[in-house]
This record gives C-alpha cells, structure tokens and sequence, in this order.
C-alpha cells in the first residue's frame, strides 16, 4: 500500500495518533477490542492492510537492505504505511503507559470491583459477537465447545503452569498480539485467561518507574531487571504479528464461521478468569462481595454494549 509521507491526504498523523490512544486505553482493558475502535474510527481496513504487509519475507528484506541496499527502506516504509503505523503505535502506547498505571492501582487496591467490571466487559463481549455466529453445523458446535473448554480450564489453576519465565512472557506477547487485529477480541483478555495480566500490568509500571528515576540519579541495573519481562513480551508480540496474527487472518478467511466459534467460546470460558481472580484476593465470596462484583459488571457490560452501539455493530470479515 503506498500513502504520502505526511499522511495529508488520509486521516493525517495527529489523527492517527488520537485513535492510537483510543485503541491503547481499549487494548489495555480485557474485554473491549482496540481492533472494534479501529472500527468505529475508520482505519480498519487500513490496519489491516498495514499489519498483514508485515511478513517474515519482508523482514529479511529489511535486513538485506540495512547492508546492500538502504535507499530501499523509504519504498518499503511506504509499502507497509510505516508513517501511519508510527503515528498510531505512539498513541497506542502512551494509552497503555497510562491505562496500565491506573489498573495496576485498581488490582492491587479494589481487586473485586475491577475484576467485577472485567466480568461484565467480557461477558458483554460474548454477546455482542454472538451476533456474528450461526452455529447450525456439528463443525461449528464443536468449535465452540473447544474453545470454552480450552478457556475455562487455562482460566483456573492451568493459568499457573504457563509460569513467569521470559519464554513464557514471549509466549504471552505473542497471543496478546494476535488478537490485536480481530474486532471484538481483546488481547488483554487472552492475558487474563493465562494468568498474565495482572504480572504484565505491574512489570511494565516497574519498568517505567525505573526509567524515570534513572533521571534522578536512578540505577540502571534497575532498568534491565525492570526492562527483561517488557522486552520479552513486546518481542514476543512482534513474532505474534508475523505469525499468529497472519494465521487467524488466514483461518478466518478459509473457516470463518468455525473460527468465529471457537474464538466465542474462548470468550465464554474466559468469564472463569475474573471469579477465579477475586477468590485468590479476598478467599471467600460474601453478599457483599458478590453484590460490588455484580454492579461493577454491569458497568462493564453498558460500556462494551455502548461502544459496540457506536461501531454500528461488529463485522469481522
């Protein structure tokens, strides 16, 4: 896809830095999909386009060019709308930088009532897209049971096997990633179902804590602790978008209904993950408990339910 530098003729760079920021605060909350704000602002389909022009082809190219040919990277730049994807990725990540912060406060401080409104974002999720699924087939059924299942049981004490190692933080940027592209699928939700959004959510404020206090005289040892789990869960992410992202596309293409399917059931066995949570925090439910958790759900289901309203539905094609 070939655009103009200065993106003057299309949404322009402090336009696609505003709905980078839009998609990083969604992106950063489980159950609501950066990639159904892409919707409601009108760059999907250049998204999309920009991300599957990402491939391992393209990435030795790259390389090639750093030594035989570096006049070559402006033309393959412009070929993967590198000033659109600069624009946006910078808002995106300072929603991120911002949201997390703010989350990593809320699990530590009012785990129920943030969990409860996680319920309620993805259970409205769930919802939403089962507009988009017709189920009218064996194929179809089993799908989505498989999903549940698969969701439900790496919701409970399976979430714990994936660990807190580096491969296991690049495994988990990886998936994350991948659902970055798909309207109504959240990558944040996938980290809660493996047990790492609540890790991922404080190591990246540590690590930016470590980096402000390096202007005061900080250490930097600090940094490169703080900055392992950060650098292996965005490499991980960057294998995700050549990778797995490129085979949901591709499976959506060729079984799209199947793999509607399953990635609704992973949405319906999530709703595991934020109950699971809550009794690891507070270890038993009380009504009182139980009716914070509820409301806070509600809140969650109303938001998802208005920015779905917004995007005049979802669509994925």
């Amino acid at each position: 896809m070939s655009v103009d530098d200065d993106l003057a003729n299309d949404v322009g760079a402090v336009g696609a830095y505003l709905r980078g920021v839009a998609m990083g605060a969604a992106d950063a909350v489980p159950g609501v999909s950066g990639g159904t704000i892409a919707l409601i602002t009108g760059i999907y389909d250049r998204l999309i386009t920009a991300f599957t022009s990402a491939s391992p082809a393209l990435v030795r190219r790259v390389l090639s060019d750093l030594v035989s040919d570096p006049a070559d990277l402006k033309t393959v730049f412009r070929e993967v709308d590198g000033a659109f994807l600069l624009a946006l990725g910078a808002g995106i990540a300072t929603a991120i930088l911002t949201v997390t912060r703010a989350l990593d406060i809320a699990l530590e401080t009012i785990p129920v009532l943030t969990y409860g409104f996680f319920f309620g974002l993805i259970g409205a999720s769930a919802v939403v897209l089962r507009g988009e699924l017709v189920l009218n087939t064996r194929g179809r059924i089993a799908a989505a049971i498989v999903g549940v299942v698969v969701a439900f049981v790496a919701s409970g004490s399976a979430s714990a096997a994936l660990g807190t190692s580096v491969a296991a933080t690049f495994f988990a940027g990886a998936v994350a990633v991948s659902a970055m592209i798909l309207p109504g699928i959240s990558g944040s939700l996938l980290l809660v179902i493996l047990g790492q959004y609540e890790r991922m959510t404080s190591a990246l404020s540590a690590f930016v804590d470590a980096l402000l206090a390096t202007l005061t005289g900080g250490s930097t040892a600090t940094v490169v602790e703080t900055g392992v789990p950060v650098v292996a869960f965005l490499s991980g992410g960057v294998v995700g978008l050549l990778t797995v992202a490129h085979t949901v596309r591709a499976a959506l293409s060729a079984r799209r209904e199947a793999t509607l399917a399953f990635l609704v059931g992973l949405i319906v066995g999530a709703l595991r993950a934020p109950v699971v949570r809550v009794t690891e925090a507070v270890g038993s439910w009380t009504l009182t408990i139980g009716g914070e958790f509820a409301l806070a759900a509600a809140v969650g289901a109303v938001l998802v339910v208005g920015v779905e309203r917004a995007a005049g539905g979802i669509d994925i094609d």
